[in-house]
C-alpha cells in the first residue's frame, strides 16, 4: 500500500462537505498548518472539528472559522480567537466544550476500538445533562462515547514512507492518540524518510494507524502569546 502523497491538497481532496474531523495540536503548537490550509482552498464546509482548541483569529482552525466553514465545534478550550466567541453568541456556531481530560480519553478510546468511557470529570455539572451517570464503589461516573470521526489529520517532526511518525517535544501532545482515532489518518511531517531509517525505539505513531503521509513544507509555527523576560 503506497501510502506516500504528493501534497496537501491531494491529501483532503475527498474531504467533503459535512466531514467529521479530528485535528492534532495544542494551542498552535503541532497544528497540521498545510491541510488546514488546504481545507480552506477547498472551501469545504459544514464540518465538525474535535481539536483541543479552535486556533486564533488569523491562523490554525482559526482561518476555517473566518470563512464559515465549521458548522460545529468539539474542544476543551477556545478563549484565543474573537471570531470564534462572535459565532458562538450569534448562534452561527455549534459548540461542545469538553474537559480536557475527557476529550483525550475519548480520542484514545475511538483508536482503540472502545465505543465508551466512564469518567469522574464533568459529573454535577451542565457537562453531565442528558448522559448516564453510573455508581461503582460508591462514586457517581459519567458515560462519554468515543470519537467517531471521517478523518484525523495531524501533523509530525518526522515520518517514513510506511506512515511511522516521530513527534518532536510539545507538539506530541494530541497527534497521537488522533492518529488513531480517525477512519482515514492524514498525516503532515516536516521530513519523510524513506521506510526502515526510522529508529524503532522512537516511533511514536505506527505506520499501521497512518493511511497517507506526505512532506509539508513553509510553517510558520506561530507561537499563540510570545513571553520573554526583560533584558537585565
Amino acid at each position: 500500500m503506497n501510502k506516500v502523497i504528493a501534497s496537501a491538497d491531494e491529501a483532503v481532496k475527498d474531504i467533503n462537505d459535512g466531514a467529521v474531523l479530528m485535528l492534532g495540536g495544542f494551542g498552535l503548537c503541532g497544528i497540521p498548518e498545510n491541510c488546514i490550509a488546504a481545507l480552506v482552498r477547498k472551501k469545504v464546509k459544514n464540518l465538525t472539528c474535535i481539536s483541543n482548541n479552535a486556533g486564533v483569529d488569523d491562523f490554525g482552525i482559526g482561518l476555517m472559522l473566518k470563512q464559515r466553514q465549521v458548522k460545529k465545534m468539539i474542544s476543551s478550550y477556545v478563549g484565543e480567537n474573537a471570531e470564534f466567541e462572535r459565532q458562538l453568541l450569534s448562534g452561527e456556531l455549534e459548540v461542545e466544550l469538553i474537559p480536557q481530560g475527557t476529550l483525550a480519553t475519548r480520542c484514545m478510546a475511538a483508536g482503540y476500538g472502545m465505543p465508551a468511557i466512564f469518567t469522574p470529570a464533568g459529573v454535577g455539572t451542565e457537562v453531565a445533562e442528558g448522559k448516564e451517570v453510573r455508581n461503582f464503589n460508591g462514586k457517581d461516573y459519567l458515560l462519554e462515547y468515543a470519537f467517531n470521526a471521517d478523518f484525523a489529520i495531524v501533523k509530525a517532526w518526522k515520518g517514513d514512507t510506511d506512515g511511522n511518525l516521530i513527534y518532536k517535544e510539545t507538539a506530541r501532545n494530541f497527534n497521537p492518540m488522533m492518529a488513531m482515532g480517525g477512519r482515514i489518518t492524514i498525516a503532515e511531517v516536516e521530513e519523510l524518510v524513506p521506510a526502515g531509517e526510522l529508529d524503532p525505539d522512537h516511533i511514536h505513531t505506527p505506520g499501521i494507524y497512518v493511511h497517507r503521509i506526505f512532506q509539508g513544507n513553509n510553517y510558520e509555527k506561530r507561537i499563540e502569546q510570545r513571553t520573554v523576560r526583560k533584558k537585565i
